[in-house]
């Protein structure tokens, strides 16, 4: 579909970010689809160094995760959202020296909750301009998403790698709309805020971001907790700091999540049981009690088996901790 009238397009791009406001998205931003030439070399620079650990599927697909146009046939916008899960103060689960999960995990499966409001916006925008070519995405197909949330001006992308809104800085899941729409395009990509600052790197405890901007993904707690699924090597013993599924501590020493606010999805919001769950109750759990506790959440994909082995894990005491 061709919109040739920049007027059309710009009043279809504000009514676009105006729908997603109304549907929940706190960013919209929309920028030109075309191929992403440096972020490729970067890319394949970082797959070949084995920086993606065990994650084989990074290096699938690799033509269509940097040219959208090769995921969606003619495209020519990105639309891209952010969606924020940052939870209320009261709702955080890992108080003093408890187990802790990552907040992106509270509640209920952020695939489903933000593919049903895309959906929305993909029928909602077909009644305004008919028939259209394009697919929306939630972390489910190779988008280069903190990319495209640059391009589209709602975020940098931080020293952490996680992409940072200076509003309300990184407790975010992003999701983009790929078409053939002619749009009105963001064209100021957003400056880099973060400065001088390295708090991030210096807080890591298994230095997995071995740069500024760079992650050795195969360093990172989340990796080790999630996507390994053979045994966590020794050598990282103790470093966890009672992280058993993801981690966010280089988002917590982020100074721009000091400005992050609650968000206001009641499908995030963990259950009562999983707020009162104690060590002693994570330690004890039964496969029974998971599968209830966790029906619908991410912690799925780590399953059982994996939840008991991180458990395990951060509970050892090293060989060398005990002389």
């Amino acid at each position: 579909m061709n919109m040739a009238n920049p007027i059309h397009k710009q009043i279809l791009s504000e009514q676009i970010k105006e729908k997603a406001h109304e549907l929940g998205f706190d960013f919209c931003g929309i920028s030109r689809a075309q191929a992403l030439d440096e972020e490729a070399r970067k890319l394949e620079l970082w797959l070949n160094q084995g920086k993606h650990g065990e994650m084989q599927w990074m290096e699938n697909y690799f033509d269509k995760r940097i040219d959208p146009r090769k995921l969606v046939e003619g495209a020519k916008s990105v639309v891209s959202l952010l969606y924020n899960y940052a939870p209320p103060k009261e709702e955080i689960l890992h108080q003093q020296d408890g187990y802790k999960i990552s907040k992106y995990a509270y509640g209920k499966d952020y695939h489903r909750v933000l593919k049903k409001k895309l959906k929305k916006l993909v029928f909602w925008l077909k009644d305004i301009v008919g028939d259209f070519q394009g697919r929306a995405f939630v972390d489910s197909a190779p988008v280069m998403d903190k990319i495209w949330a640059v391009r589209g001006g709602i975020a940098w992308q931080g020293k952490n790698s996680l992409a940072i809104n200076p509003k309300q800085g990184s407790f975010f899941f992003i999701a983009e709309l790929i078409s053939d729409l002619e749009l009105e395009y963001d064209n100021n990509p957003m400056r880099d805020y973060c400065g001088s600052c390295t708090r991030c790197l210096e807080a890591c405890p298994t230095n997995a971001i071995t740069e500024p901007y760079v992650v050795d993904a195969s360093r990172c707690i989340s990796y080790f907790t999630i996507e390994l699924k053979d045994e966590i090597p020794t050598n990282v013993k103790g470093k966890f700091e009672n992280w058993i599924f993801g981690c966010d501590i280089c988002q917590d020493v982020c100074p721009w999540n000091r400005r992050s606010k609650p968000h206001q999805e009641p499908a995030f919001l963990p259950k009562e049981a999983l707020q009162k769950m104690n060590k002693t109750d994570w330690q004890e759990i039964t496969e029974e009690v998971f599968n209830q506790l966790f029906e619908g959440s991410p912690l799925r994909r780590t399953k059982f088996e994996g939840l008991k082995r991180n458990i395990k894990f951060v509970s050892e005491i090293k060989h060398s901790d005990k002389i």
